[in-house]
């Protein structure tokens, strides 16, 4: 009897090791695999430039994607909340190892100030384009199709454009990290301004899917600027803004479908994720490559808070191993760092705050912001002009300094 529990015992372990070298077989395949995937990204990035051969940081990029992925670390990382909930976010923050917080957002943020997102059964915007009479929805954002019936597009632009609404809680909340010097970045896919509304500046943002901020001439000839202020007379006054210059139309710098990201999306991204202490992501479904694999950018070790009405799609291997998902765990057995407030982002937001004990100066903050907002919005119609939106002087885009050319495929 004993003979035939040390038979088993012996032939259990003689298996789990033979697991355990077939997965890490696997992961050099994949591993190789994953490299040819990632050195066509870095063509595409760098525009057909000759690729070099990844770094040590790409390199231990992979493989830590590679062992997250396939659940292959030799032990679980270390847990740096108390407890996986908002109440264990918050007193992360509060400690003072906490010092760099990076924002991912998305349409969510902006929709308690009347913008549709994009997604959401019958009130996304997706969902009420019919009057644009579109092959499919998506072509509202398609560079090829814009280039043929530039129409809709602008048409869109008129109902959604910046200046006709107020920013959220949530806007107000991270200019409040800001304010306090916790805020390393914040990572946006929406294109309404309304970050820059709250104070944020340049160094603050990275516009992952481009801005309303500046125009361009879609001549690639001429590429003349033109201000936010330009561009709104434009729409509301004119069927197409045509440049001064050339007459060519001319497009606010988002990013269509089939654009490129803007340059500094990507040094960004290398330079921030890695220092990052903690990774708030509000009001995104992270749907949208490459934006939604950022989440993956992070150490292993850096909580991740995630508010939003909905949970995003959890860890799933491959699409993770493929950088197309976002591996975020709230539930499963090795779950440790990831937390899920299901909520609206303002009501996430004010929880989270009322825990650092910054509530009230936030909602005294968006009370009074709001007003002034309200005062001049009143003050304009009663002159008959629309609120200014003046570009800043000190914008090197302003002074006529044309953009690098952008470097990645959306």
């Amino acid at each position: 009897m004993e003979g035939e529990i040390a038979g088993e015992t012996i032939g259990s372990a003689a298996s789990e090791e033979r697991e355990t070298l077939q997965n890490r077989r696997q992961t050099l395949t994949l591993e190789v695999r994953y490299l040819n995937i990632f050195s066509v990204f870095q063509n595409s990035e760098s525009q057909g430039e000759a690729s070099e051969s990844p770094d040590v940081s790409e390199m231990d990029f992979l493989r830590n994607l590679l062992s997250r992925s396939l659940n292959l670390r030799e032990q679980q990382p270390k847990k740096v909340l108390e407890d996986l909930s908002i109440e264990g976010i918050a007193k992360y923050i509060l400690n003072s190892k906490c010092e760099k917080i990076i924002c991912m957002v998305g349409a969510g943020i902006s929709t308690s100030a009347g913008i549709p997102d994009f997604r959401s059964p019958g009130t996304g915007l997706y969902h009420n384009l019919q009057k644009y009479h579109l092959p499919y929805p998506e072509a509202i954002f398609e560079t090829d199709y814009f280039k043929q019936h530039p129409e809709p597009f602008f048409a869109l632009a008129k109902e959604l454009y910046p200046g006709q609404f107020k920013p959220t809680v949530c806007h107000y909340f991270m200019r409040m990290l800001r304010d306090k010097g916790l805020l390393l970045r914040c990572y946006t896919q929406n294109i309404d301004t309304l970050e820059r509304v709250v104070g944020l500046q340049d160094e603050d943002l990275i516009e992952a899917h481009g801005t309303f901020h500046t125009s361009h001439c879609t001549n690639r000839a001429c590429n003349k600027l033109y201000s936010l202020e330009w561009m709104k007379t434009q729409i509301f006054t004119k069927p197409l803004p045509k440049c001064e210059e050339c007459d060519s139309v001319v497009k606010p710098d988002i990013i269509f479908f089939g654009d490129s990201l803007p340059q500094r999306f990507f040094p960004a991204m290398e330079s921030d994720f890695p220092k990052c202490d903690l990774l708030i992501i509000m009001g995104t479904s992270l749907q949208v490559q490459p934006f939604a694999s950022l989440a993956n950018r992070v150490s292993d070790t850096t909580p991740r808070l995630l508010i939003n009405k909905e949970i995003t799609q959890q860890h799933d291997p491959m699409m993770a191993l493929l950088g197309l998902g976002s591996s975020l765990d709230f539930d499963s057995s090795r779950a440790y760092r990831d937390v899920a407030y299901v909520g609206s982002c303002d009501d996430g937001c004010l929880a989270l705050a009322d825990l650092l004990g910054w509530k009230e100066e936030l909602e005294d903050i968006v009370k009074k912001e709001h007003a002034m907002i309200d005062s001049k919005t009143e003050g304009a119609q009663d002159t008959g002009k629309a609120p200014a939106a003046d570009m800043k002087k000190d914008d090197p885009e302003a002074r006529g300094h044309e953009p690098a050319a952008r470097q990645q495929d959306r």
